[in-house]
């Protein structure tokens, strides 16, 4: 079992406790409260919610048809001169899939079918003329590709007669009156006009009656009945984010089709019709290994789909390069040249093999793995400092101007190194084994040596340059390269010069020599590594209030709910228009409020062997929920009592063993079954260790 976290002031106590309050309720009922989180639609079928109003303008009559049903809705347009009849629709939230309109019918002002044009937004702040982002944004930039067929709207030829509109990649005649298919949007502008090069087929004037408007619902539908595991809190906006978390994975979790995916290079033979974790919902639609890092976490807790991730991971395998290096997504043809998702490959089969349990996937790819760390890495080690070294020509992550020894690609490396050792010891390859574990001390000494700022008590970016990047320190901490003292200090040099009221920040002001913005910027998918290194060193107060701050602020701004790829300045979309904001790398509180809060990690493959250690934070009164296994479900509740001491009850799927973990009080060091067994525990590193067996229900506090 690994070191386990430091005991915390606000809980002691360990002792048999048998009463209920109205929270604390048998770990393994049938219980359906956390069912209203769920964010998922009802159908595949989704509707509109409403009508916004102020961007209603023109010949609209029974606007609110769309939403509430009734007589078709008419726009009229008598000539050109005439306002454009426009109407929006809002469905709520985020959403993902075909828009379908049932249009009654039509008549003709001129030549040509009356037009409309389609514009899709996440947003309310950036849905203009055009949608904030589509398909053709990213087309037509290389042979082979897909070409661009618009100009940033959808385009219909309203037929005179009732019909059914699909929005299915394509042009309707030759090149023209065309549309980009699936879109990721919570509103649609529908405007009766058309483009000129669209002429003669379409019309910016007539009238057209629609029917309906609805969106056929393309990504993993997650119904309540569909959650392989679930959480639920004392704060309701954490439990809220945890399910929110779990939505934007559903968005991004989708069969591969080569007419919605990522337009540059991407559309693969070797995914086609497999379910994958996509990058977002909108863009880019191309399954990326670093983002399976939190994706896969929050796919694995929540449903039962492992096969998404692991389709990724095989097929950019089977992909490897004969120097060893892994392509970062089928993007380019599987050719663009990021230095840090290998590694990112060597820790998602980690997990693979952890949360699933398959190890015909470590035993088949065990190979791949050595090759990664052998072969590419090894040469891209500089003799003289121990260091990574990212080569000229290649990217990572946020694409940051940073060629050379980063913090970020040596860290990484170090907890590659030590995932791999594990994975070793799984298929008894010792001398493996033995060499990473070697490798990584030699490689953490390197990062102390040449990279630590005792002067500001973080990790450089870089050696010779001022700044100090959250990915480096953070990584470092996880990794153990940093501990004691330096963990202590870089953590909190972190909070005090990157926090924001929106998250912190992924480089101190010394990052605006590498690009502007960059000491504003969030990105979700690092503060993951930074607040799940808090938890685990024992800072659960200021990890929850990270949390709070990250997720609050994407939660109360448009389009609500999901979570974005990244934040600016202010609270801001990052990049404007562009920015995804349903991005599954995003989703990071809900693996850390299963992992830390509820306390449930694997040590074995598929949970064969367990610990549940709750670290809330102390504001937090109780927590209860339930971990996938391929055992069964791991239930687990606690609750502070009145003196502030906590209960803890966990429910084992038969099959497994674990521990569970609290820190050392006055009192018993004993649980008790529901059999009446009794299970001795022992004090280890101030907290009290109990080991227990499957198949029955523990309490202890």
């Amino acid at each position: 079992m690994g070191k386990l976290s430091k005991s915390l002031p606000w809980l002691y106590g360990v002792a048999l406790y048998y009463a209920s309050s109205d929270h604390f309720v048998n770990a393994k009922a049938n219980d359906t409260g956390w069912h209203k989180y769920v964010r998922a639609p009802t159908s595949s079928t989704v509707k509109p919610k409403a009508i916004v109003d102020s961007y209603t303008l023109g010949d609209v009559v029974n606007a609110e048809s769309l939403v509430n049903g009734g007589n078709a809705t008419l726009l009229t347009r008598q000539g050109a001169d005439a306002a454009v009849p426009i109407v929006v629709l809002d469905f709520g939230q985020d959403i993902v899939g075909l828009l379908e309109i049932d249009f009654a019918g039509s008549t003709n002002a001129s030549d040509g079918f009356p037009g409309l044009k389609l514009s899709f937004s996440e947003s309310l702040e950036y849905l203009t003329n055009r949608s904030d982002f589509t398909r053709s944004d990213n087309a037509g930039q290389g042979d082979g590709n897909p070409p661009k067929i618009t100009n940033g709207t959808d385009q219909i030829a309203v037929k005179n007669e009732p019909f059914t509109w699909l929005n299915q990649w394509g042009c309707e005649f030759g090149s023209q009156v065309c549309s980009d298919g699936l879109h990721g949007f919570r509103y649609v502008k529908i405007e009766l006009d058309a483009l000129s090069e669209d002429a003669p087929y379409t019309s910016p004037s007539g009238e057209v009656a629609i029917s309906s408007v609805s969106l056929q619902w393309q990504g993993y539908l997650g119904t309540p009945d569909t959650y392989a595991g679930w959480f639920e809190c004392s704060d309701e906006n954490l439990t809220q984010w945890w399910f929110d978390g779990a939505y934007t994975t559903e968005m991004c979790t989708d069969v591969f089709h080569d007419n919605d995916t990522e337009p540059r290079g991407a559309a693969s033979e070797s995914l086609l019709g497999k379910w994958v974790l996509l990058d977002g919902a909108k863009r880019d639609r191309d399954p990326y290994m670093g983002d399976l890092a939190v994706a896969a976490l929050t796919s694995y807790l929540t449903h039962d789909i492992p096969e998404a991730a692991r389709n990724v991971m095989e097929d950019l395998a089977q992909h490897q390069r004969s120097d060893g290096w892994i392509p970062p997504a089928s993007i380019n043809d599987y050719a663009l040249p990021l230095f840090d998702y290998p590694l990112w490959w060597v820790v998602c089969s980690w997990g693979q093999v952890m949360y699933t349990g398959n190890l015909s996937y470590l035993e088949t790819y065990y190979p791949t793995l050595l090759s990664v760390l052998d072969t590419y890495y090894v040469a891209n080690t500089n003799a003289t400092t121990s260091l990574l070294v990212r080569p000229s020509g290649y990217g990572d992550y946020a694409f940051i101007p940073r060629d050379g020894s980063a913090a970020y690609y040596s860290t990484l490396y170090v907890l590659a190194l030590h995932r791999a050792a594990d994975l070793a010891d799984l298929i008894s390859a010792p001398a493996d084994a033995s060499r990473w574990r070697s490798r990584a001390a030699n490689t953490s000494a390197a990062v102390l040596a040449n990279l630590w700022d005792a002067t500001a008590g973080a990790f450089l970016d870089r050696a010779g340059y001022s700044a100090h990047a959250q990915d480096g320190n953070s990584l470092a901490v996880l990794a153990g390269v940093a501990s004691g003292n330096y963990s202590a200090a870089a953590l909190g040099y972190l909070e005090s010069a990157t926090g924001r009221s929106y998250g912190h920040a992924f480089y101190d002001a010394g990052g605006e020599e590498l690009g502007e913005g960059y000491s504003d910027r969030v990105y979700p998918f690092v503060s993951y590594f930074e607040m799940a290194a808090r938890f685990e060193t024992g800072l659960a107060e200021s990890a929850v209030a990270q949390i709070r701050s990250t997720y609050g602020g994407m939660a109360a701004g448009d389009p609500g709910v999901t979570m974005w790829e990244g934040v600016g300045a202010g609270g801001s979309k990052y990049e404007g228009a562009f920015t995804s904001l349903a991005h599954a790398w995003s989703t990071g509180v809900t693996p850390l409020l299963t992992t830390y809060v509820l306390g449930v990690r694997p040590l074995k493959p598929g949970f064969r062997e367990w610990s549940v250690q709750p670290l809330p934070s102390s504001d937090l009164t109780w927590a209860r929920g339930e971990v996938p296994t391929p055992y069964g479900p791991l239930a687990v509740q606690w609750e502070r009592a009145e003196d502030g001491h906590l209960v803890l009850t966990v429910v084992p799927p038969a099959g497994t063993n674990g521990t569970m973990v609290i820190p050392a009080g006055a009192n018993s060091l004993s649980a008790w079954a529901d059999d009446g067994t009794r299970s001795d525990g022992e004090v280890v590193d101030g907290s009290v260790v109990l080991r227990v067996q499957g198949g029955q229900k523990y309490v202890v506090g």
